[in-house]
């Protein structure tokens, strides 16, 4: 399967929700968050660096969850 290279406005908004990310993650490891959200290290790294700019509704649910944001927070970017 190929993916479709990402558009200009799809890397910006990955890139902004990746910023958010790591800053409401402030100083817990990826690998901390990552568990507590049920989600694998590699999938939380590859959101928080843009390369997956719209996770699934459940993913972004269940980090909110671990980094003790609301959905409204997120639904902004």
């Amino acid at each position: 399967m190929v993916r479709t290279p990402l558009t200009p406005w799809e890397r910006e908004r990955g890139e902004r929700l990746g910023a958010l990310l790591r800053a409401a993650r402030g100083d817990r490891s990826m690998v901390e968050v990552a568990a507590g959200a049920g989600l694998s290290a590699e999938t939380l790294r590859k959101i928080e660096t843009g390369r997956v700019p719209t996770p699934a509704f459940f993913t972004m649910a269940a980090l909110a969850g671990a980094l003790g944001l609301s959905l409204d927070e997120l639904a902004v970017l």
